[in-house]
């Protein structure tokens, strides 16, 4: 079933906010390492938006936390989406959380979304798909749910990346109230999830016919990812998770892979500075790329375009809610570590941090949300009472 096209009758129906794009200038021809940038406000007066998606040129789905869902026609006009689940309970960190366009979305219009469903009593991370007809979504299904509603209203998780055509991955923070959960391979907190886009379980799943694990596990023991991002050349998958106090990190994601949360990690707790853990690095556990320090408290996550920004070819773009930056990462793969252990030279080789770069620093406010639309063109969200969206695009 390919979507409805927006009918002008139905739009003539639905009060808007503003009837144009702001396209307020920030700065001009800012001069960074690599690429001199523009960075421009297209769209603000949005309440905490978490996730944006491109359904055509110049229109753009936005999610705000609270529960509304906008379309933003290619005049600027704000029309709000109904037919949102009904159970979406939105609460601290909570709502409607992640947004993401099926591969072939021009062909099959399917729009996926996550959300904190449940009540006062506790919540889980869930993965709907709908299309969308006029303003109402449509077809609503829902692919998945985690299997344990939890208190409080903390560490959702919620990113989707779609892998191929028919298959995506979803993150599940560990909920916050028992990070060892992270670590109980029978229970969906603090993992990365691969699925069909139906919703089914891939039969190549690394733990699949293994009883002490759900099948839909990828891999395990992190805390709260909420930047994942796919290498356009390599097919690597790419996350930033957020730590306690201290410890955020850059992975790159392997199939079947334990990343330590919270048995072995450099975070330390909130209320005294004392280690989290034993140990900063666990014998079986996967250890970071890369630790952020000081802060990034990462949501947003993405490569740039290689045609639109040449000079940045390869490398990450990641935000900071927190620390209210975007870093340019470049990465690389070799050798990390080279040392002598009795009569033999030892080399440990993995993926690296080559370099890295504040190309936005407190210009905006916390960053939420970090995309490379089709265009190449690089958007932000800031989750802000009055956030707004960004573009960033090459000074030429």
């Amino acid at each position: 079933m390919k979507i409805k096209v927006l009918s002008l009758l139905a739009l003539a129906t639905i009060s808007y906010v503003s009837a144009q794009f702001e396209d307020h200038s920030l700065f001009q021809n800012r001069r960074t390492e690599y690429e001199r940038i523009n960075l421009t406000r297209r769209i603000g007066g949005l309440n905490r938006p978490w996730a944006v998606a491109f359904p055509g040129e110049n229109q753009y789905l936005i999610t705000e936390r609270g529960g509304r869902l906008l379309f933003i026609d290619e005049d600027g006009e704000r029309h709000e989406i109904s037919g949102l689940p009904e159970d979406l309970f939105a609460t601290n960190q909570g709502g409607l959380l992640d947004l993401v366009l099926h591969p072939n979305h021009a062909e099959n219009g399917w729009i996926y979304m996550t959300y904190s469903r449940g009540d006062r009593q506790g919540t889980a991370t869930t993965l709907i798909r709908a299309r969308l007809d006029g303003t109402q979504l449509v077809d609503l299904e829902q692919l998945f749910t985690q299997d344990r509603m939890s208190r409080p209203g903390r560490h959702y998780g919620s990113r989707i990346l779609f892998t191929d055509e028919h298959t995506l991955l979803m993150t599940l923070g560990d909920r916050g109230a028992e990070p060892p959960r992270a670590q109980d391979t029978l229970d969906h907190a603090g993992t990365v999830l691969r699925l069909r886009d139906d919703g089914s379980v891939p039969e190549d799943n690394p733990f699949i016919g293994n009883d002490r694990y759900h099948p839909e596990i990828f891999s395990y023991g992190h805390r709260n990812i909420q930047g994942i991002a796919l290498h356009p050349v390599t097919g690597e998958v790419w996350v930033t998770d957020h730590g306690a106090r201290g410890g955020d990190r850059l992975d790159r994601i392997d199939a079947g892979g334990n990343y330590g949360w919270p048995t072995a990690t450099p975070s330390l707790e909130y209320r005294d500075e004392s280690p989290v853990a034993e140990t900063r690095v666990g014998f079986e556990a996967i250890p970071p790329v890369f630790e952020f320090l000081p802060t990034l408290a990462p949501s947003g996550l993405a490569f740039a375009d290689a045609d639109t920004f040449p000079n940045w070819e390869g490398n990450l773009l990641a935000g900071g809610l927190a620390s209210r930056q975007v870093q340019r990462l470049l990465t690389g793969h070799g050798p990390r570590y080279k040392f002598r252990a009795g009569q033999r030279d030892i080399t440990i080789e993995g993926p690296y941090l080559a370099h890295a770069e504040h190309i936005l620093l407190r210009d905006i406010g916390r960053i939420r949300d970090v995309r490379t639309a089709p265009s190449g063109v690089i958007y932000l969200l800031t989750d802000e009472a009055d956030g707004g969206l960004y573009r960033l695009t090459p000074a030429r």
